[in-house]
């Protein structure tokens, strides 16, 4: 199976929407942000490994710890992920930041910065 093919990326969009439901309804760690959201998930062709790519909205502290809490929680999930998926293997999970969203909000607001005074002179 290749990364790219169309079984891996089925595999990838029911283990995303099951982790994504389960970290909403099911996990009571407090130390897990309320607006945490599993922005994409790669499984390895060999349904090995999984990179679970996260973001959490607030500051780096909030990040560390929902990270933190996660990589605790990894055994819940992976028990939870055999039994609702069904793979040959359940892969070891692997939490990743990320900061595309908040990277992309910081150059929206540059570009609305350099923009404003052009808009202004249009508005005269």
């Amino acid at each position: 199976m290749r990364k790219n093919s169309i079984k891996n990326t089925r595999i990838n969009a029911e283990v995303q929407k099951s982790l994504a439901n389960l970290i909403r309804g099911e996990i009571k760690d407090p130390r897990i942000a309320p607006m945490t959201c599993v922005t994409d998930v790669e499984v390895a062709p060999d349904l090995k490994t999984c990179k679970v790519y996260i973001s959490v909205l607030g500051d780096e502290t909030a990040r560390s710890q929902t990270l933190e809490g996660l990589r605790n929680a990894e055994g819940f999930m992976r028990k939870h992920l055999a039994s609702t998926l069904n793979l040959r293997n359940t892969p070891t999970l692997t939490f990743i930041s990320d900061t595309s969203t908040e990277y992309g909000m910081a150059m929206s607001a540059k570009i609305d910065e350099v923009m404003a005074p052009i808009h202004e002179r249009e508005e005269e």
